[in-house]
């Protein structure tokens, strides 16, 4: 069994990690932070549906948990699906918020560079928002 290459890209929260999962789990907050779903998330049963330049998007969030863990699902009109790991891990008085990134099949080292270079942005706007 092969698997793809990784990155974990992180960034530290000077706030309590409880609060930054607070915010960040929900997903109706998710557009106000994370660009890659700006147009904003419908709930649609148990997934939420975003709407963008790949079309139509389902995504599939982990429930509610005591451990920091927002995991999610994407899947795009093609019927790929996308496993996303995303944790708020408490550091101290603040938290560590650390997505891994996944380089699909196909997807040359300039992709998945842009890829976490989009995700660090993203993960600098939640820190923003979050130590105001």
């Amino acid at each position: 069994m092969n698997t793809m290459p990784a990155r974990i890209v992180h960034i530290t929260i000077k706030r309590d990690w409880r609060d930054v999962y607070d915010f960040a789990g929900r997903p109706e907050n998710m557009p106000l932070w994370a660009s890659g779903l700006a147009s904003g998330l419908e709930p649609d049963g148990e997934d939420w549906l975003a709407h963008g330049p790949l079309g139509s998007i389902r995504v599939s969030f982990v429930p509610p948990n005591e451990f920091g863990v927002i995991d999610h699902t994407v899947t795009i009109e093609s019927g790929l699906r996308v496993y996303n790991a995303l944790r708020i891990v408490p550091n101290g008085d603040g938290c560590e918020v650390m997505f891994t990134l996944l380089r699909l099949p196909g997807m040359t080292d300039e992709q998945f560079a842009a890829d976490a270079a989009h995700i660090q942005k993203d993960l600098a706007a939640l820190k923003s928002m979050m130590e105001k």
